[in-house]
């Protein structure tokens, strides 16, 4: 299997066009036509997860974070990012990261909190606009039903917890063939009028080639009438963060010293404590005081999250606890859910999981 074949897969399940305008994601090292010998699932790409690779035989690796942020202008050496790379290259060791592209996705990394945290009734935090599409289309009443059939197994008509969503009105569409025209219903040269059905459904963005594809095999017409138009509607299975409900209240304090445990935090930095049980819970994965609002909003008793700064805890009060468990301890599962999900699509070669611990943080 090549390197690109295995991008395509993680892809399927993350696509790069899931990430934040501001991240780096995909292949950042490396030859994609390279035969994979093994793959290394790691959070953090470091010299020592290299050094780890080449011990196991994987020249390729999967990471959360990318090595590769900013542009590098020069390869000497002279920090751990350059080193990194360098020893990478030296040994043909392809890196991939996939970051915010998970971040996004429903099942990813605040998902995996979710679990984790026993939360149940998940919602995204931040929903994603701008990745909804509407496609209209215009089709004989006769074919109507084989055409939406092929948009639906393209993956269109989805809602939320629902597919084959669609909107179908009939009327009379009206068409004239000219002398180069090849028409499967009327003639050249002659206006026809056809009992039609109009259809409208919507789609993800990233699926537009593959749904126009099945709309062009299927429709019976030489000459596809189509509209595509972008929606403002939030994509609710798609974005930032994630809240939901405990099964049932629990104590602030024994809340917390269980989150203590389950995410090995060394510590967690909070706000005051509001004396009330915890019941609705927000979290998101990494730096994520931006979203500290949101989470308010959402009517969370508490929101778990990372590298918030002393100005940020302000922001608590009587009804709402921020709690920091660290950037690390949050993301921590990520390279688990990508080991999982890898898996049980390739059975080639061996899928390793990272045994370096990455955390740059210490604590007596």
């Amino acid at each position: 299997m090549l390197v690109k074949e295995v991008i395509d897969i993680i892809e399927d399940f993350a696509p790069t066009t899931y990430a934040e305008d501001f991240d780096n994601v995909g292949l950042l090292v490396g030859d994609k036509n390279a035969d994979v010998t093994g793959a290394l699932i790691t959070l953090d790409t470091l010299e020592t997860v290299v050094d780890e690779a080449i011990e196991k035989k994987c020249n390729l690796i999967i990471s959360f974070h990318p090595i590769i942020f900013s542009g590098l202008k020069k390869l000497t050496g002279k920090d751990y990012v350059e080193k990194t790379v360098i020893k990478a290259i030296k040994n043909d060791i392809a890196i991939y990261a996939i970051h915010t592209a998970l971040d996004n996705q429903y099942k990813g990394v605040n998902d995996m909190i979710c679990e984790k945290v026993g939360l149940k009734n998940r919602k995204i935090l931040i929903p994603r606009k701008d990745s909804i599409k509407k496609l209209t289309t215009f089709v004989p009443n006769k074919q109507a039903s084989a055409v939406r059939k092929a948009l639906f197994e393209a993956g269109g008509g989805s809602i939320g917890n629902y597919d084959n969503c669609s909107f179908n009105l009939k009327g009379e569409g009206s068409f004239k063939p000219n002398e180069e025209a090849n028409p499967v219903i009327g003639k050249r040269g002659e206006v026809h009028l056809e009992e039609e059905t109009q259809i409208s459904l919507i789609y993800p963005s990233i699926i537009e080639k593959k749904l126009l594809q099945a709309l062009f095999s299927a429709h019976p017409y030489e000459e596809v009438a189509y509209e595509v138009s972008a929606l403002d509607n939030e994509n609710q299975h798609l974005g930032m963060g994630m809240f939901g409900e405990l099964a049932s209240p629990e104590d602030e304090k024994s809340f917390l010293e269980r989150i203590k445990n389950e995410f090995n935090c060394g510590c967690i930095k909070h706000s005051q404590l509001r004396g009330k049980p915890i019941k609705k819970v927000a979290v998101l994965g990494g730096s994520g005081s931006f979203a500290i609002s949101k989470a308010k909003a959402a009517g969370a008793d508490i929101y778990l999250t990372a590298d918030l700064k002393y100005h940020d805890f302000y922001k608590g009060d009587k009804d709402f606890i921020l709690a920091d468990i660290g950037h690390y301890e949050s993301e921590q599962y990520t390279k688990d859910l990508l080991h999982s999900y890898l898996t049980k699509k390739i059975s080639n070669f061996a899928l390793i999981l990272g045994e370096t611990n990455t955390n740059p943080i210490k604590y007596i």
